[in-house]
Order: structure tokens, then sequence, then C-alpha cells
């Protein structure tokens, strides 16, 4: 399983929130290149870098910071935020993103997004599905659906989705664990690679994940909070 520490930007500064919530948001004062150099020189390949100003606006905003951390580290950036069009996902993968995790889109704009998978392969668009129980959530989480998270994983996956990045907003920020039950059943759809996020707080809850069946797990609040030392990941990975 492979392991991919978090950052999440807001105004170009490290930052996290609890459940979604911007107005409850921890401001750390490390930045981002610098949180993103100590993981590597740690031994870690893979960095999930969050723009959430541009999630919340709906326009890519933070793509500075992706571009710095591309130039100036190896680490293989998933990138998610704000990417609502061509411009914003070309953008994206021009400051040097690896792949990009497209969330809202595929929920206002399936067309799109499937054009998108067509377009730049399976390998390098994530199919972003994050949910409150059980139902898709959008637009950096402020706006919720009626869409049952199953069936929209299974619907993308017979589309060719083969990667999907899964975050419980309840666990979100909580430290108290992952929604391993949930993620037991996203892991019987067949051919589905699951990223999963949220809650983790241990080396235990990583563990768990990987006995899942999970291809990949996303750790933030943990490291900052010092719950996981790098080591402690860079030892696992």
């Amino acid at each position: 399983m492979r392991i991919i520490p978090a950052i999440d930007i807001i105004d170009g500064r490290c930052v996290r929130l609890t459940q979604g919530d911007y107005s409850r948001k921890t401001l750390y004062s490390r930045e981002p290149v610098e949180v993103a150099r100590e993981l590597e020189a740690h031994g870690i390949r893979y960095l999930h870098l969050v723009d959430l100003d541009g999630a919340r606006e709906g326009k890519i905003r933070n793509h500075g910071v992706l571009e710095v951390i591309a130039d100036k580290t190896g680490l293989k950036v998933d990138f998610s935020g704000g990417i609502r069009n061509d411009k914003d996902l070309r953008t994206a993968f021009r400051c040097g993103a690896s792949q990009v995790t497209c969330g809202s889109i595929a929920v206002s704009r399936p067309g799109l997004f499937l054009q998108w998978l067509a377009d730049y392969g399976p390998e390098r668009i994530i199919l972003g599905a994050d949910f409150r129980q059980r139902k898709v959530a959008t637009g950096g989480w402020l706006s919720g659906s009626e869409t049952d998270i199953m069936n929209f994983l299974r619907q993308y996956r017979s589309e060719g989705v083969v990667y999907a990045m899964c975050t419980d907003i309840e666990k979100d920020g909580m430290l108290d664990g992952p929604s391993v039950d949930m993620y037991k059943e996203i892991v019987q759809i067949e051919g589905l690679s699951l990223i999963a996020s949220g809650g983790i707080t241990s080396l235990e809850d990583l563990m768990k994940l990987r006995e899942t069946g999970c291809e990949a797990a996303i750790v933030g609040k943990a490291i900052y909070e010092g719950k996981i030392s790098l080591k402690e990941l860079a030892e696992l990975c």
C-alpha cells in the first residue's frame, strides 16, 4: 500500500481543516515546499496537494505552490481543488502534477470528466469521491448531494475509472480512525484502486487499511500533530 502525505493549502500556507469546515482550520507555520522537501528526505515518494482556496472558489488558485514543489523536489504530486475546466486541468499538469483528482466536476459535468479520462488516461485522472453519511459531497465539501457513494463509484468504474480517492468527511481531521467498514465495501468493486483518506491517526490504522485492500492511504493531520512520525512512515513505506 502506498503512503501519501497530504499538504492542504490556503493563501499559500499549510493548513488542516476539521471535517472540511473552513471556519475550523489549523494554520501551520512551515512553508509547503519545506514540508515537501522533508518528506522527500525521509524517502517518501508521493504527495497529495490540495488547493482549498480553489475548491471553495471553483477555480485553481495555488498552482504556484504546486509548481515550486514540482521544481524543487522529485515527489510525484497528485493535485486537487478547483479544477472545473480544461484550462485549469492543463495548468495543473503544466505546473508539474503527475496526477489530478477531480471530484465536483464528476458530479456536475460527468461528460467533461469522462472526456478528460479519455484524453489523459485513467492513470492520470483520479476520481474524487468524498462522502458524508454515504452521500457524495462536492465543492470543497461545502455542498452535498443525494448521490449514493457506492452507486457513484460503480458507475464510474464501468466508464473506465481506475483510481478513486475517498474521504469520509465526518472522519477528516478528527484523528479517531478511518472508515474501515466503508472501505471494505468499496474495495469489493472489481478493478477499482481505492485511495483511502480521513481519520488516520496511527500506524495501526494504516495496517488496517492495508489489510482491507486499499491501494493507498492519505495521511495529513496525524503527521502535523506528531501522531505519526516521518521516520515511522518511511519505515512502513
